[in-house]
This record gives structure tokens, sequence and C-alpha cells, in this order.
């Protein structure tokens, strides 16, 4: 069974999820790292990025501002990935 629509139809609704966020400054953050890196993403890094969005967004944005650490069980290789990212204007 090829997995490759499902996958695409997955990048596609995470992209939306990571543009409208409600919060400017994740849809700005997470919209362009979706942008740069989710059509790489197979289905275990696809999960990760899932979990990373069901985070609230004051919660990512104090993680991304250092203001709180990373809570274990929210650490993934995508998020760290996430956090060394750097927006580009």
């Amino acid at each position: 069974m090829d997995d490759a629509p499902n996958l695409e139809m997955r990048r596609k609704r995470l992209l939306y999820r990571s543009i409208y966020r409600g919060n400017k400054e994740n849809d700005i953050l997470l919209g362009q790292f979706a942008r740069a890196h989710i059509a790489e993403f197979g289905a275990a890094e696809l999960d990760q990025y899932e979990r990373l969005l069901e985070a609230g967004d004051n919660e990512i944005f104090d993680w991304v501002a250092g203001r709180v650490p990373v809570p274990t069980e929210a650490d993934t290789p995508v998020l760290r990935r996430f956090l060394s990212f750097r927006v580009r204007f």
C-alpha cells in the first residue's frame, strides 16, 4: 500500500495548522519552519510535529524564548530542530 498520498495530506494539514495558529508570532515561527522542513518529514517526524502543534501557543513561545525548559515528554528531535531554526525575514 502506498502511503505517499496519506503523508502528503498530513503535510498539507499540518502546514495549514502551522500557519493559522491564532498567535501571530507562532504563525510566523511555525509557518516558516513547516514551509522549510515539512516536505522532508516522514511519518514518525510528522507524528512528532503534530504533537508539537498540540501544545499551546504560549507554551511553544516560552520554549522558543527560553523562558521555561522544554518538558521531557515534549523533547523530540523535531522540537529540537524547530528550536534551532532561525526565521528569515
